[in-house]
This record gives C-alpha cells, structure tokens and sequence, in this order.
C-alpha cells in the first residue's frame, strides 16, 4: 500500500519533488489542507504560517526550475516549537504574556534551515515556558495525542511538534531537550526524536529554560530523516559559545552496518517502575540489533541512579528557569499556568551554594559516566516509564500530575544530567494501541552511533512506518 503523501518522510518527500511528481506549492497545500481541517482538534499549533509558507515554497519552486535547488532539504515544510525566534512573529513560549514579543531575527536554527530551502508552516504549541514533561498547558491548551480518540497526553515539552509530525501535519518539527523535551513526546507519539548533546546545535535565538542542559533536536518520521536534519542544523555559531570548537559534521551518511557495535541494556534505574508492556517491548529489541551484527548484553549502571539522587526537585533547573524568568515569576505569577510558575518559583530558595554543589557533583558524576562508555557504544532503556496518559487523569489533582510528569522525565533527565546525547525510536504499541519508545543513549558527541544504531533497526523493523487512523476525527 503507497504511504499517503503527508505521512511520507523528507526523504521520499525530496525524491518526489526531485522527479517532478509534486511542487512545494503542491506540498504546502497538502499540510495546509490537514492543519485547517484537523488542528481545531489536535491543537499543535499555536501560530499557523500558511501564507507565508505558500509565497516561500512558490519562491523555491521557482529556485529548482532554474536549476539552483539548494540541496536535500529544499522546498520541503517543516514546524518550529514556539520557543524558536522567526523574525516579525512572537515567541510565546507557551505564555499569554509574551505573545506580542516579536522578534527581530530569526533564531540561528531557523535561518540554517531556510539557507537549506526549507518552508516553515508555523510554530507549535510548547509546556510553558518548556517546563513540564507530560505535555500539558492550561493556558493555550495542551495538544491531542493523535493516538487515541480521547485526549491523550502528547508528552513535553515539545508538544506540538510532536504531535504535528505523528499525525501527518509536518513531516518534521523542530524541538529543544532540557529534560526529556524532545524524546517525551517522540515516546508517547510515535516518532522519533533526538536530543543532542548540548553544544552540537547553537541556541541562539532560542528562549531558554536552562543554560546549563538547554538543547535543540529534530522530530521526524524516522532516523534518516534526523540524520539528515542534523547535517543542516550542526556546527559552530559565534552567537552560542557551547558551540565553540564544534565544526559541522556531516550525518545523512551513517552507515546501518551494526557489526562491532556493542549495545547493552542499562540496569536497573532505568527499569525500575516501568510499566510491563514498556519493558517487554523495550527488551525485545534485542534480537533486532543481534540479527544486524552488534552485540547485546545488560549492565549495571549504577551512575543513572546517581544522577536522579543528585537532581532533588530538579534543582539546576529550578535555579536557573528562576534567574531567566524572575521578573515574570515576581510580577506575574497569578497570571502564569499554575503548576508551571509553582515549580519555577521554587528556584527562588535554592541557594548558591546548593547550585555549585550540585553542578560540581554532576560534573564528576559524568566524568565517571564516560568511562562507562569505553566498555560500550550503546545503553539501551525505556524512553519513558509509561505509555501516554488521558490528560483528564493528569487533570485530575496536582499530586497526579506530578507523578506523571516525573514518571515522563525520569529516565529522560537521566541524560541531561549525564551529558549524554540520546535518541527515542518507536518500538512497540500497548494493548490501547499506543506508542512505545525504545530510548538509545551514547557518549557526548556520540550522535553518530546513535543514528548508525537506530538507522539499522528501523531497517529491520516497521514500527516508525506505522501510524495512527484518527477515524475518529
């Protein structure tokens, strides 16, 4: 059966308009079509571009025509979480109050995408101000996970883009990772999400949330499609000094060849708690990655434990979202969703102390983490604890939220707190039918081996090829 054009990836979506089979033109209006008829209910969006998108894809159109297509990523759409500055638009960050801050310039991520050809359809709904790991925004709403017909938890804080790229309304959507807030929603919606290692991707027009863990990763169909959007987005930016040092790279190569790779499950914080459909389908990934050539084995990873005792209440976090945010956090904190400024507050009594202590502890915690990691190119674990929940069970008390928001980060923050990139693929369904991610993790700068071992099963595998109905609709 032929893949419906808005479910295809970039990559079949680039050799269609190579070959003439579509225009951007053509392209635009098919996601257009679907966002006007279907975002009324998903709410993924916060601010639609569809006019702007049309003159552009017109624009590149016009461009391949005359023989100067730009590269793979030409006139192809895509969506930006509202955190990502466009010039002569807001930047909300999922905040009421910020809607009429526009920005100047485009944030560096987005001007590298437009310099590749790409048109951007509009920005995306976010948890405010990024902060929250199910998903939820009580005040521009929080998106429907296109999974099940009752509202569902799309997982955060990237929500929107999340929920934009599994249900067919952008084939891609850009999304920042502070604690888990690309792979979340990449877990609880299907597709797959990377979370780069801080400093890989300038940050520079993006609203942040924590300077110490703040990162930017792509949304996709599948990890071709992120390799691919790495290869655009990586290198040095003068206007982001994490990025000092690291040339570009190049990605969209990485070989599916698996043989010597050595792959092994994270024992047990990652497991602890997790539900039994999650572990099931987790660990029967195993047998994909040994029928490719790596090996797989189970280790002991006591520094994931480590890492959760050293983040009590999400302490650098709290510090730091506090110092970026005060003036609203002091002037308007009636005004802000309740959970969010609540727990933003609370940065308020860290003292500094504290702050060092912990960030000296973390340091030598990952200095220690990579020497795990001459043992092993791969640690294998569940993206998130649980499958996606109906948002009226997170609505239900506080106490419940915030067991599900730290039931979603756990063992996302894992890898914030360690320095590690990660990479959440789907790899199985509940008995619901919703999605299960499988969570790789790799070394600092080791997104080569990630996207080399998620390549390779999804070669063997079809659960990123799948996608939801929405009969319901």
């Amino acid at each position: 059966m032929t893949t419906p054009i808005h479910f295809r990836t970039l990559h079949e979506l680039a050799s269609g308009l190579a070959a003439g089979e579509f225009s951007s033109v053509d392209l635009v209006d098919v996601f257009a079509q679907r966002i006007e008829s279907m975002d009324s209910t998903l709410g993924a969006f916060r601010l639609p571009l569809l006019d702007a998108a049309r003159a552009r894809a017109a624009q590149m159109d016009a461009e391949r025509a005359a023989g100067n297509a730009r590269g793979p990523l030409h006139g192809l759409p895509y969506v930006a979480k509202d955190l990502f500055d466009v010039a002569g638009h807001p930047t909300s960050a999922g905040c009421p109050l910020l809607e009429d801050s526009h920005a100047e310039r485009d944030s560096t991520v987005i001007q590298r995408l437009a310099d590749a050809g790409m048109v951007l359809l509009g920005k995306t709904n976010t948890v405010q101000f990024a902060y929250g790991g199910a998903g939820v925004n009580s005040q521009h709403g929080t998106p429907h996970n296109p999974w099940h017909s009752t509202h569902h938890l799309p997982g955060g804080s990237s929500s929107g883009s999340g929920v934009a790229v599994a249900s067919g309304m952008a084939p891609m959507g850009l999304g920042t990772d502070t604690g888990g807030s690309v792979r979340i929603p990449a877990s609880l919606c299907g597709v797959s999400g990377l979370k780069t290692t801080v400093g890989r991707i300038s940050r520079a027009g993006v609203y942040p949330l924590s300077w110490s863990l703040d990162s930017v990763g792509p949304l996709c169909r599948d990890v071709a499609d992120t390799a691919l959007m790495l290869d655009a987005l990586n290198g040095e930016d003068a206007h982001d000094y994490s990025t000092h040092g690291h040339a570009h790279e190049k990605f969209a190569d990485c070989t599916a060849d698996l043989n010597g790779l050595r792959i092994a499950f994270g024992e047990t914080a990652f497991f602890d708690g997790a539900d039994e459909q999650v572990t099931s389908a987790v660990r029967a990934a195993a047998s994909v990655f040994e029928s490719l050539g790596a090996s797989v084995d189970s280790i002991e990873f006591p520094e994931a434990g480590e890492a959760l005792a050293l983040n009590p209440g999400g302490l650098v976090i709290a510090a730091e979202a506090y110092a970026l945010n005060r003036e609203l956090i002091e002037n308007h904190f009636d005004e802000l969703d309740p959970v969010v400024a609540f727990r933003m507050a609370k940065g308020h009594e860290i003292t500094s102390s504290d702050y060092l202590n912990t960030v000296n502890s973390w340091n030598a915690l990952r200095g220690r983490t990579l020497e795990r990691f001459n043992d092993i190119d791969i640690v294998l674990c569940p993206a998130t604890m649980i499958a996606a929940k109906p948002l009226a069970d997170a609505q239900s008390s506080i106490e419940r939220y915030a067991d599900l928001n730290i039931g979603y980060l756990r063992n996302t923050a894992i890898g914030n707190i360690l320095n590690l990139c990660g990479l959440s693929i789907p790899c199985g369904h509940t008995d619901e039918g919703l999605p299960i991610g499988l969570m790789l993790y790799a070394r600092p700068f080791g997104e080569r081996n990630l996207l080399r071992a998620g390549a390779a099963f999804q070669s063997a595998s079809n659960f990123h090829t799948q996608y939801p109905t929405m009969d319901w609709l």
